[in-house]
């Protein structure tokens, strides 16, 4: 069975029976099973209309398992109202999805998974291997989502900005299991894009397509990370980098800025230096203005500092620096950065050490652990 096509498929199938008025998480059950049942009938017998196949067996499912609930009689009257089902639509119409998994009242981990199961066809296991968690645990995740939303109605107009975080936060996730949930959120993404006429949506596409072009270049042979400055540019996806700057100058164009093209130019930066040597850091911190307009994130106003201490030397960025809450996530990584540009190596292994034991995954320590030697081995020589 061709497993690309039922991902493909999932998601305007669970659409259809939502327009038909299953709530989601019934016809989400239904899905599943009319998936399993493909699984078993179509290696020896596959049908000529995949997507009507799964649609009429879908449909029937959740028909039965409505019929089988004393308590949804009046339910089912109205179920049987119904046009019969007929030839699927071929439009993708996975859109309305989007904006219920990327519901209000739902965690972003138990979006993101809900996205992943609905929208991206992914497996429980697989989403559980993605998460390094047992598949049990995702599982009684993705069953609490779903009843969360089971009384909305697809038709229900979404936010787009939500929905756009719910992808970025995808992307972020990266790689476990077998599941590369980069390419996945790419993927889904492009697919978003297309459906929806909205700059930002557009300006992620190209922030995550330039992120992910570097990505053979960010880890060495055993694993360990490479930092930006030091990877091999030779190793970067020239294409992908092409594809998300032309996207990235259109969505600019249309003057609606928001925080996704902002970082998109910040990476677009980044890729059209030669060398790190080359970077335009003024610009870039002139982008860092932008987004700090435009979100006011401690985050960001940390990346800016580093960006500062690129442009204007490293006590102008351990000014920037020393505003902002030395508890953030990498402040100390930072300002150990920051202070070996500065030329105080002692300072600078010190607090490499002391960023090690606050790095939250296993890389990151390595990382700052090896810094902080190299300096020490440095002093003492």
């Amino acid at each position: 069975m061709d497993e690309a096509l039922i991902r493909s498929l999932t998601p305007s199938v669970l659409t259809v029976l939502g327009r038909r008025g299953a709530d989601f998480a019934a016809a989400e059950d239904a899905v599943q099973d009319a998936l399993v049942q493909a699984a078993r009938l179509w290696p020896a017998d596959p049908p000529r209309d995949a997507k009507g196949w799964l649609v009429t067996v879908a449909w029937h499912k959740f028909l039965d398992a409505t019929r089988s609930d004393a308590a949804r009689r009046r339910r089912e009257d109205l179920l049987d109202e119904q046009p019969a089902p007929g030839p699927a639509s071929a439009v993708d119409d996975t859109l309305q999805l989007y904006f219920l998994c990327a519901h209000p009242s739902l965690t972003p981990a138990s979006a993101v998974a809900l996205t992943l199961r609905a929208v991206g066809g992914l497996t429980t296991r697989q989403i559980a291997q993605a998460y390094l968690v047992p598949e049990a645990t995702m599982a009684q995740r993705i069953s609490r989502a779903k009843r969360t939303v089971s009384d909305v109605r697809f038709d229900r107009p979404g936010d787009v900005a939500t929905v756009l975080r719910v992808l970025y936060l995808v992307f972020n996730e990266g790689y476990g299991g077998d599941v590369d949930l980069a390419a996945e959120a790419i993927r889904l993404t492009r697919q978003l894009a297309a459906a929806v006429d909205h700059p930002e949506a557009a300006g992620l596409l190209a922030l995550m397509l330039l992120h992910h072009a570097r990505r053979p270049a960010r880890t060495a042979p055993d694993g360990s990370l490479v930092p930006l400055a030091e990877q091999d540019r030779g190793r970067w996806d020239t294409g992908m980098i092409a594809e998300g700057v032309g996207i990235l100058q259109a969505a600019l164009a249309r003057d609606r800025l928001g925080e996704f093209q902002a970082q998109a130019a910040i990476a677009a930066l980044h890729a059209d230096a030669p060398t790190a040597e080359e970077t335009d850091w003024v610009q870039i911190v002139e982008w860092y203005d932008e987004l700090t307009r435009l979100t006011d994130s401690p985050v960001v106003r940390l990346n800016r500092a580093v960006a500062v201490g690129q442009a204007d030397g490293p006590r102008a960025g351990l000014a920037a620096l020393a505003q902002l809450d030395d508890s953030l996530p990498r402040h100390t990584a930072v300002a150990a950065y920051l202070h070996e540009r500065d030329g105080d190596l002692a300072t600078a292994a010190r607090l490499y050490a002391e960023a090690a034991h606050k790095a939250p995954d296993l890389a990151e320590r390595d990382h700052l652990t090896r810094q902080a030697a190299r300096l020490n081995n440095h002093r003492r020589r």
